[in-house]
């Protein structure tokens, strides 16, 4: 049976929109099955604040880990209207505290938190450490001219190219998205780190809830490249991508990428590429013009791999 506080979590995700994407719960439920549950701050009876985890185990031990395709957790709060900023702070703290208290004493934790946490003091002072991370947003896409302006040139260059030779077209196979998917990784000397049927079910979700699209670039019956998209009703964000490794060359993923942000504007207000650690693809999203946006990746290790932390370091 469901804890109070995450059917309190399911209702609030059902009636409001300001959870997003990542951690409504339709999602969590996907990508973590029975295996997650929310740190949930209430007041009679209304969320205050919410904070979601998901179970796994590496060789037996339980963990809390970030799930597949997930690339951080909202951690929401309801900040009262008009407060000061010191008093703002204070509010946080005392909030974080009561969420972090609520985390399951299991030996190692490592969750991502949305761009929106700028303080993370209060789980530096429960043990934890950071690393900071980087996505990459275009915050506001009402003027579509000035954004493609915006692009470096050679991205701007690359897109006319392969306007004049290519063809974007929405597809709803998620097996041939996979297949494109998969390209990628076999490019880089990688496995895919998702199964195909974890895939299909990803994508059944997010049909049922009419928040996703799938584009492919392709000359005639040639595919380049295929983009996968999904939303709420903060941003979109560009959550898989793939291409054809001998096509390199053609642009169809700067293509699709402005095909993505362009439909993004239709339906939302801004366009979250995600970011990425890896040098060429941070490259290549900061190319759009995108700002660079710190969020954060906060671990806390006991036991054995507190052992193997300090070996580590």
């Amino acid at each position: 049976m469901e804890s109070s506080g995450k059917q309190l979590y399911r209702e609030f995700c059902r009636t409001r929109e300001k959870i997003r994407l990542f951690s409504k719960d339709w999602w969590l439920d996907v990508v973590a099955g029975d295996h997650w549950d929310v740190a949930i701050v209430e007041k009679k009876g209304r969320l205050i604040a919410a904070m979601p985890y998901t179970r796994q185990t590496i060789m037996g031990v339980p963990v809390l880990k970030m799930p597949k395709l997930t690339p951080w957790f909202d951690l929401w709060i309801d900040y009262p209207e008009g407060q000061k900023y010191s008093s703002r702070l204070s509010f946080e703290k005392k909030i974080l505290d009561n969420l972090i208290s609520q985390i399951p004493n299991v030996p190692r934790v490592h969750q991502k938190y949305v761009y929106s946490l700028t303080n993370w003091l209060p789980f530096y002072w429960r043990g934890f450490k950071q690393t900071t991370r980087y996505s990459y947003i275009l915050p506001n896409l009402n003027d579509l001219d000035f954004l493609f302006a915006d692009f470096r040139e050679n991205i701007r260059r690359e897109i006319r190219k392969a306007q004049k030779r290519l063809q974007v077209t929405e597809i709803e196979n998620i097996d041939l998205f996979y297949d494109m998917n998969q390209k990628t990784f076999e490019r880089q000397n990688k496995s895919i780190s998702y199964s195909r049927l974890f895939l299909h079910e990803i994508d059944r979700a997010c049909v049922q809830r009419k928040c996703r699209k799938i584009f492919i670039a392709k000359e005639e019956d040639t595919i380049h490249a295929a983009l996968y998209l999904v939303w709420d009703s903060q941003s979109a964000y560009y959550l898989m991508g793939g291409a054809d490794p001998t096509l390199r060359n053609s642009g169809a993923s700067s293509l699709l990428m402005w095909h993505a942000i362009q439909h993004a504007a239709s339906i939302t207000r801004a366009f979250d590429f995600e970011g990425s650690m890896i040098e060429p693809i941070e490259r290549f999203f900061r190319s759009f013009g995108a700002l660079q946006t710190p969020y954060f990746s906060v671990a806390r290790n006991r036991g054995l791999f507190k052992l193997i932390e300090a070996f580590v370091d």
